[in-house]
């Protein structure tokens, strides 16, 4: 079900336009704490907040979740003058160290990238109550405890899934006599995950009702072989377009793709500059997200106790670069979906699979 923002003045903070430089200074954590470099950024005023960045095993350079993060983090220290500072995560055991170590040195804001890490942040924020924490992808009404200096960031992933299941599902309609079939590769059964998947079955079976939709789960975000060998799997039953919801690991799907002459769809990021078989990309603007999260701190305007939903209509997911190769009235198709989910005329997407 469409679900309203939760956080007013989102649409104005979102659709400003997002940094494009990547890097920053990722560091290397160990079990306890981690060496990183703290900057300063562009408008050097010395107001600015003290912001930490968790990531996830992905490390920075997973050009998805973490990258994106990283890069709402540049932007605030380049706008805002926020001082930034990243610990990376080498595995799951890092989460609690690295979390408790930027709330020890007293950062204003400590931001958590990915669900996996939403136990390791209700722990430590039941430990530092005076520290803000944000975390992306989970959502702090779900923690146990529910501690209220935790905000979650969550997002509409059914939305852009619908979008991309439905330009998928009408270039399979195309196909006249051929088996139409198109697939889905998921990194974990877990909720954000799972939003895509069902959005993208629903869209593809909305363009064409006689469509069949394969799914599995690699059951990891980060081996990109994994997702890579199911997605062979998929194509060899039939599959024309593998969506590949599994983050870094999802890579391996769409490289299966390009190899076997299929679509691939990408997703969190724009994957378009893979090449000519990425037909589009589910987005989702972990980025903006997070500069908007740092920008109410700033401002004094965080509230902790409470998630914030990110959705089509504010600019939080979406669709992205769809290929020249499609037609133009499938394209048109599309771009009208696009404007009646985002004008709430399209409320009944699921967000479970069946």
């Amino acid at each position: 079900m469409h679900r309203p923002l939760a956080t007013a003045g989102l649409v104005a903070a979102l659709v400003v336009a997002l940094c494009a430089a990547c890097g920053g200074s990722e560091s290397s954590s160990s079990t306890t704490q981690a060496t990183t470099t703290t900057s300063t950024g562009g408008s050097g005023t010395g107001t600015g907040i003290s912001v930490g960045l968790v990531t996830d095993v992905g490390g920075l350079n997973d050009r998805s979740f973490n990258f994106l993060a990283n890069q709402g983090l540049q932007r605030a220290e380049s706008q805002l003058g926020v001082r930034g500072r990243v610990l990376s995560s080498k595995s799951g055991g890092d989460y609690v160290p690295n979390l408790s170590t930027l709330a020890q040195q007293h950062y204003d804001l400590v931001i958590g990238v990915g669900f996996p890490m939403a136990k390791a942040m209700e722990q430590v924020a039941n430990r530092f109550p005076d520290v803000r924490f944000a975390i992306i992808d989970s959502s702090q009404a779900a923690m146990k405890t529910k501690p209220q200096n935790v905000r979650g960031l969550l997002f509409e992933e059914q939305e852009a899934g619908y979008l991309v299941g439905y330009l998928a599902g009408l270039l399979e309609r195309q196909q006249a006599g051929a088996k139409q079939t198109i697939s889905s590769v998921g990194g974990q059964k877990i909720p954000p995950v799972d939003r895509y998947l069902a959005g993208y079955r629903a869209g593809a079976l909305k363009a064409d009702p006689g469509i069949t939709v394969l799914n599995a789960y690699s059951q990891d975000f980060v081996d990109q072989a994994k997702c890579k060998e199911l997605a062979l799997d998929q194509i060899a039953r039939g599959s024309d377009t593998v969506f590949a919801a599994a983050r870094q690991c999802g890579l391996g799907a769409l490289a299966a793709a390009g190899e076997k002459n299929a679509w691939g769809i990408g997703v969190d990021a724009d994957r378009s500059y893979l090449g000519p078989h990425i037909l589009t990309s589910a987005v989702k603007k972990v980025d903006a997200a997070v500069f908007q999260t740092i920008q109410q701190a700033q401002a004094g305007g965080f509230t902790g106790g409470e998630d914030a939903v990110f959705d089509l209509a504010s600019g939080g997911v979406g669709i992205g670069k769809v290929s020249a190769r499609v037609p133009a009235d499938i394209v048109q198709r599309v771009t009208a979906l696009e404007d009646q989910i985002a004008a709430g005329t399209v409320t009944d997407i699921p967000t479970t699979l069946p």
